[in-house]
This record gives C-alpha cells, structure tokens and sequence, in this order.
C-alpha cells in the first residue's frame, strides 16, 4: 500500500521566499506614496513602501494576468453561445484570515494597486462585516459569544450579493457594518455598480458547506471567486497582534463615550488586558481553529507573515 511521503512532495503550491517572490514585479510600476500606504495601512499593520514592493507589485502583476484572461475566456464564451449581450462580467477576489492578520491592510493596498493600471479598471472592495446578522438577532438567537462564526452571517444574503454582482447587475446594494456601535447600520447600503473588480474580504470567505447525500447543488460564497488569498501567520503572532491592536484601541477608539467598546476603557490596564485574554482565547482563538485556518488550503495565493507584519513567504497554486 501506497504510503503518503511528507507533505510537500503532494503541495499543489509553489513555495517563495519574500525575496524570490520580489523578483516577479518585473517592470510593475510604484504607483503609490509613502504618504498613501501609510494612510492605507491598519492599525498595528505596519505595511511600508518598502513591502509594497517586496510583496504586492508582483500580486498586482499576477493579478493583471489572471484579469486578462477571464476576459478573454469570457468573450470567447459568448462567442461560443452566439451571445449578444455587452453585460460584462466582474473579476472577484477573495480575501481570507484570522482577525488581526492584516486582510483590510492587503485589501486597501490591492484596490488601490489595482485601481491604477494602465486600463484604469474600476475596483470596488466590500467586506463580509455587512452581512452579519444584527446584534438583535445574534443576542435572540445567543450568538453574540459566535460572531465572527460561520452561523453569525446571513448566508443567503451572502449569496444572492455575489450572484447578482457575477450576473453583471447594476447597483447592487451592500450592507454596512460600523465597527463604533458594533452592529449593522439599519437601512444603510452601498451600491456595487458593475465593477471590473470586486474585492470581497472576511475571515470566513473561504468556507465550505457539508455535501448533500442526494447530489443537489450547494453554493458557496467561495463559488464566485475567479481568484483567492488567504493572509497567514503562527497563531502566536496572531495572538500578540490581537492583543495589542485592543490595547491601543483601548487607548483610542473606545474612550469615545458612544463606542460599544467605551466600558473596557475604564478598566485598569491588566484587567482590560485579561478581558483581551479572554475574547482571544474563547471567541477569535476557537474561530480561528475551527473555521478560518482549515480553508487556507482552499486558497489559490498564501501570504505567510512573520514578525512585524512582514511577509515571509508566498505559495501560489499551481495550474
């Protein structure tokens, strides 16, 4: 009987390091400023020009090429099915991984990247946060200790969102999420007007559903994805990251007497730190193991991060 070599022998990833993948940005240009990077960046995401050009000006190139060749495949399609329809079709992206680990850093970055190519494609970016289902909801259905949790979203709206932006459908309204009040803004959307790429980042985009024993369909948001990238790193890491990025919101954002968070502002520096302790490990921690790091392999690009947020290491899919 066969018997399974170790791991890498059976990767379908291409593995590099940061300076090897570096050396893929070709003649790629810079098109931002210190000055927009840093305005750019999140909180205890320390992302530089220096990594956006070690790291996302070969992504962007990459990215460019994957574009052009959903395009092209996409009218040949309609020349295949004799189509006379001019509806465009949008390039979606995915973006995955645990809280703290910098995916609403790389998601900015990329946009703005992407956003200035030679064509000028119009890129819109909508994160997950929107489709959670309202506090009302999660406190009736007790899962306020679960948001975050795959059962804390509205999948169906997840769903229809993506289908309706994939059809190629104007004004796709996408709710909105403040992280002040900690809850969906009742009534507010955004319109997702026909983009030529959607960047959709969250902690669980990736997720998969259980197969039905009779064979019927089963929709995934990951279904309508044309490329994804999963945003690693040790869970040690994540969990300083955590821990620190509460620390200075504590400092910040929730001494705002209207913040949902204003009450952990009050506390003594240890306590804040042990009631910190105590979301990592009983909420984010258990996410983080049971839902988000099992689809990183379902990722087409793994950014490996290392200390201070710089990434070490890339592994792209192969073809």
């Amino acid at each position: 009987m066969d018997q399974l070599a170790p791991e890498v022998k059976y990767s379908p990833y291409r593995v590099f390091s940061a300076e090897r993948w570096a050396e893929f940005r070709a003649d790629t240009p810079l098109t931002l400023t210190e000055d927009e990077v840093q305005r750019l960046s999140s909180l205890n995401d320390p992302i530089d020009l220096d990594e956006v050009r070690r790291i996302y000006l070969s992504l962007s190139r990459l990215l460019s090429a994957h574009v052009e060749a959903t395009q092209l495949l996409f009218r040949q399609r309609q020349a295949f099915f004799n189509a006379s329809e001019s509806k465009k079709t949008p390039f979606i992206i995915g973006i995955a991984g645990s809280v703290a680990v910098g995916k609403s850093a790389t998601a900015r970055i990329l946009k703005e990247l992407l956003a200035r190519w030679p064509s000028s494609p119009k890129v819109d970016l909508v994160t997950t946060d929107g489709f959670l289902y309202p506090n009302e909801v999660l406190r009736r259905e007790n899962l306020m200790e679960r948001k975050g949790f795959p059962d804390s979203y509205d999948v169906g709206a997840l769903l229809r969102f993506l289908s309706a932006i994939k059809s190629g459908e104007p004004n796709v309204p996408a709710p909105v999420y403040s992280h002040f009040t900690y809850d969906v803004l009742p009534g507010e959307y955004v319109a997702i007007d026909r983009p030529d790429i959607l960047i959709f980042e969250g902690i669980n985009v990736l997720q998969t559903r259980d197969l039905p024993k009779d064979g019927r369909a089963v929709p995934v948001v990951s279904d309508f994805f044309d490329f994804s990238v999963y945003i690693d790193a040790d869970e040690a890491l994540i969990h300083k990251w955590y821990i620190n990025r509460f620390m200075r919101l504590r400092e910040t954002a929730f001494r705002n007497p209207d913040s949902f968070f204003h009450r952990y502002s009050t506390l003594s520096e240890d306590s804040a730190r042990a009631i910190a302790e105590g979301l990592w490990s009983n909420i984010n921690l258990k996410n983080l193991r049971e839902n988000i790091l099992p689809t990183r392999p379902r990722a087409d690009l793994i950014l490996k991060k290392g200390t201070n947020h710089r990434v070490e290491e890339v592994a792209l899919r192969r073809l």
